[in-house]
């Protein structure tokens, strides 16, 4: 599930009990049960399993965009006995607190200081753990991450979960960014468009002049697909059920609908990423001492930088726009039995199966009286997409957050003008902002999530144990499976970068300077893309993901048949991409 877009939370429902178990405990005990097994083992481990503490790292005082900055220049390990050549004596008899807060001087006068990590071995894990053992188990993300946000906090020995882990995290930059951003304006938007029926509007306009036959229907499924970037329940629910009905009758199997719905839902969010994606992402990516990475607007630039090497996402939305054009080359023998079954027999669904058509998603909250209009939509995403992509363009960081309030307030001035009353439009925005609310708490958990596995430690165990170990080349394929693991399991992506980049960005950095690679920061990068992308391949293919299973609904799909038709063009994609990350890396 992408947790982005939640705006309309599917809750699909597990199986009341787990057969085979003696005591036929039920969900819910189950849960309870690792929730209080998981939390006891975090309080012990912060009371009792004693941190280790690595003097592993120098960094020398630079100037950065922000300001002074301490940055790492020197990723080898030192022996805290045995300090760099800079003034040995002056380091004799101190204690590793000490050598933690005593700034040196090299010969040239710069200041020196060493970086002093901490971890709790693997206990440090125990967050990050409990959070997939919840999304599992329960398949709801905000239950799972708040455990996971609690284990965290008794692990690091802070009790008082709500003022000493929440509080801080809410009172945030990157906390107050995700409440203005996604919360406000991208919920007021959302809001906006679907009282007065302006993106609705737009998809039945261009379903009606460009469909002439089932290559022009699927074609049209896929522009939409790309032009509704910000991905997720937006695109999978206006595409699948504006196109819908235009694609039954031209004999289109709902198996390849759902396919090209779902593989342009987040797969394009990443690489037309003007949305909220790389501010959420940016909040998990820092890495201390690195300086490509050191502000928000390097993260931007860094994440927007590595786009092009989102080669999984390239290839998705390319098997979607071959399947389109009838020239897919991998689709497996279930999706080709199903064109050949509804081309020939008309026969939409396999025989047997159980489509979830919803008739409720394609509900209109227009007012009575009130005619959409195309410009509703067109002048809001043109003014979002042309700032967003003219501030990146002159400035190297996209001005997201000023592009959305922008498009907000045109969208709200053009309603007006139209005729909308007041009333309406608050009652939109209003809608809007209670569809994105739950989504907003589990990016926040998220955020939080991802800075108490910075706390605990578990980058530095984890490169301090395989940075040495793992061949440089491979880590890209690694990462990769591992993410799409996770999401698959999970049902999230957006949870799963929570989880995995506070460990995947430092364990590439540690890779990348044992390797003694020549381009470290692209190296970086390449793991940065296959984090990204292994999260989405997850979360698209998962039978528990919102997008997965709204695409199988909007379209009137089994979600099965949906769910493994989908399978071979996506392994098919992500088996290009490991080759071509793996090719890329041995270029470092």
């Amino acid at each position: 599930m992408n947790t982005e877009q939640t705006d309309q939370q599917i809750n699909h429902e597990a199986p009341n009990r787990f057969p085979g178990s003696k005591r036929n405990f039920t969900v819910g005990r189950w849960a309870a049960c690792v929730v209080v097994v998981g939390l006891a083992m975090s309080f012990a481990a912060g009371k009792w399993a004693k941190s280790t503490d690595l003097i592993d790292k120098i960094a020398i005082e630079q100037t950065v965009e922000d300001g002074k900055s301490w940055v790492v220049i020197d990723m080898e390990k030192i022996d805290t006995e045995t300090l760099p050549v800079w003034n040995e004596t002056d380091a004799e008899g101190l204690t590793a607190d000490e050598l933690a807060t005593k700034v040196f001087r090299d010969a040239d006068g710069r200041p020196i200081r060493v970086v002093r990590s901490s971890h709790f071995r693997w206990w440090s894990f125990l967050p990050a753990i409990m959070a997939v053992a919840m999304c599992l188990l329960t398949k709801e993300p905000m239950i799972s991450l708040l455990a996971g946000v609690v284990s965290g906090g008794l692990l690091l020995g802070q009790y008082n979960i709500v003022d000493e882990v929440l509080m801080p995290s809410m009172a945030s930059v990157s906390g107050a960014g995700i409440l203005l951003l996604y919360l406000w304006l991208l919920g007021a938007l959302m809001g906006i468009w679907s009282r007065n029926g302006a993106a609705e509007a737009f998809a039945n306009w261009a379903t009606r002049h460009f469909v002439r036959g089932p290559r022009s229907a699927k074609l049209v499924a896929w522009g939409l697909g790309v032009l509704f970037f910000q991905g997720g329940t937006i695109s999978t629910v206006l595409v699948g059920t504006t196109v819908r009905p235009v694609a039954d009758r031209q004999r289109i199997s709902h198996e390849e609908l759902s396919y090209i719905v779902d593989s342009t839902a987040s797969p394009i969010a990443i690489l037309l990423a003007f949305n909220a994606w790389p501010l959420y992402v940016q909040t998990l990516i820092f890495v201390p001492g690195v300086t490509f990475l050191a502000t928000e607007s390097d993260r931007l630039s860094f994440f927007f930088g590595s786009l092009p090497l989102s080669f999984y996402a390239w290839f998705a939305v390319l098997g979607t726009l071959l399947l389109s054009v009838e020239k897919a080359p991998f689709l497996g023998k279930r999706m080709r039995a199903a064109i050949e079954r509804s081309r020939t027999t008309g026969q939409l669904d396999r025989p047997g199966s159980d489509p979830m058509l919803s008739t409720e998603l394609q509900a209109s909250q227009t007012p009575e009286g009130y005619v959409p209009s195309l410009l509703e939509f067109v002048l809001p995403l043109g003014m979002l997409t042309g700032i967003a992509v003219g501030t990146f363009w002159f400035s190297g960081s996209p001005q997201v957050r000023v592009a959305f309030a922008v498009a907000v307030v045109v969208a709200a001035i053009t309603s007006l003008i139209r005729g909308m009353s007041l009333t309406d439009l608050m009652l939109g925005i209003n809608n809007g902002l209670k569809g994105v609310v739950v989504a907003s708490v589990i990016l926040l958990l998220a955020v939080t999530l991802g800075s108490i596995t910075r706390d605990t430690g578990a980058a530095y165990y984890l490169t301090s144990g395989l940075g040495d170990t793992v061949p440089y080349m491979l880590l890209p394929g690694l990462l990769f499976v591992l993410t799409v693991a996770i999401a698959f399991s999970t049902g999230t992506s957006w949870g799963t970068y929570a989880v995995a980049f506070p460990l995947a960005m430092p364990l590439a950095i540690s890779v990348a300077a044992s390797a003694d690679l020549s381009n470290p920061q692209l190296f970086v990068a390449i793991c940065f893309a296959s984090v990204l992308n292994g999260s989405v391949m997850g979360d698209q293919c998962s039978p528990i993901s919102d997008t997965t299973v709204l695409s199988s609904m909007t379209t009137g799909a089994d979600l099965m048949d949906h769910v493994l038709t989908q399978m071979i063009p996506a392994t098919a994609a992500a088996g290009i991409a490991l080759v071509l990350w793996t090719a890329l890396a041995l270029t470092c």
